[in-house]
């Protein structure tokens, strides 16, 4: 009776008691569902927060960019990150096509060296197999910041320019189910720079987004076309022409992606977790048995930031209209030898992702 009496004198004297959040970051804390856990309104180019990846490895996807410390192509100006590629006959060798086609490059603090034949962080052109043809920048909060379920919202300007890829994406901090794509990641918006391109009548360029799920068992296999959303906007009213905003609803039992407020996808997991959802064969070893939370493994970790502006490379589909001016063999000598194509509309910083803030709250 007594314990009973203080907890009705506790009642009164607090009110009622708040919802503890599910929520957890790298930095600890307790919330209550609704409060603010990280907020990044770019007041500064804060180099606390934001690292750099410092590589030329094609990102898994034989990319073109080098990316690096290039003050032009990232800073902040009046509330707003710009990221954007520039070429790197400019940005680096000052119009000098031999030290393009033929130097030496090797990238002072690289952060990985991957890349097709351990290329990521050296490597030596030799025409026709030119250095990477751009310049770029890509920030992660890896070390600094990292959560486990919330609410995030990003308003966010996407760029202008042929087959500039942006990103505002999550990967795991800690990898603990193993390599890509075991470990899961979180592509809160993706897009194409290009104005016009198509994939079967469909504009796949800036008048469209994507938000997406990564996972699988292991390499090459991966559930991503069971956990995918995109939104086009109406003809000649892309996602380059004003910002947007875009949200993912992370809890542990579902993700949802939100563009304007509008759902274009929720992912619930059935009882068997993303191994069912992804529908892999019985025969492969689920990499997601005795997880903390089962249903939601891999997405039951600690995830961070990911920002930056690719070029070229496999998300531009081989037989779109009009196709990329590239193949397979030199495709940078083949994008330079093109440039008078597609140059012109890298036009200033239209072609830089423009991020107004990045915040994200307890759930």
């Amino acid at each position: 009776m007594a314990y009973f009496l203080c907890f009705l004198v506790l009642g009164i004297s607090t009110g009622t008691f708040a919802a503890r959040s599910i929520s957890r970051t790298s930095r600890g804390g307790n919330f209550q569902p609704g409060q603010i856990i990280f907020q990044e309104e770019f007041d500064n180019f804060n180099k606390n927060l934001w690292k750099y990846e410092i590589n030329m490895n094609g990102g898994g996807n034989n990319e073109f960019q080098i990316y690096d410390r290039y003050n032009n192509n990232a800073y902040v100006r009046n509330g707003i990150l710009f990221i954007r590629p520039t070429l790197t006959l400019y940005e680096r060798y000052g119009g000098n096509y031999e030290k393009l086609y033929n130097g030496y490059l090797s990238l002072n603090g690289c952060t990985d060296e991957g890349g097709q034949n351990g290329q990521g962080c050296s490597r030596q052109g030799q025409y026709p197999n030119i250095l990477p043809p751009v310049s770029s920048v890509r920030l992660r909060t890896k070390g600094t910041f990292s959560f486990r379920y919330g609410r995030v919202e990003v308003r966010a300007r996407m760029p202008s320019g042929d087959w500039v890829w942006p990103a505002i994406w999550l990967l795991p901090e800690d990898w603990k189910y193993g390599g890509w794509p075991a470990s899961g990641e979180i592509d809160i918006v993706e897009s194409r720079g290009n104005r016009n391109l198509y994939l079967n009548g469909q504009n796949i360029g800036s008048e469209l987004v994507g938000s997406t799920l990564h996972f699988g068992p292991r390499f090459p296999l991966n559930g991503h076309q069971y956990a995918h959303g995109e939104k086009n906007t109406a003809r000649g009213q892309g996602f380059d022409r004003d910002f947007h905003i875009f949200e993912v609803i992370w809890t542990d039992n579902m993700i949802q992606f939100k563009i304007d407020r509008q759902v274009i996808k929720t992912i619930n997991p059935p009882n068997g977790g993303f191994f069912e959802l992804g529908r892999f064969p019985s025969s492969e070893r689920n990499v997601w048995q005795g997880a903390e939370n089962f249903r939601m493994a891999p997405f039951d970790q600690n995830f961070h930031f990911i920002l930056n502006c690719a070029v070229g490379g496999d998300y531009f589909p081989p037989n779109s209209t009009p196709a990329r001016p590239w193949g397979d063999r030199t495709a940078f000598l083949d994008f330079m030898n093109s440039k008078d194509q597609w140059y012109n509309t890298w036009n200033g910083e239209d072609a830089a992702m423009q991020i107004d803030y990045i915040r994200v709250y307890a759930i």
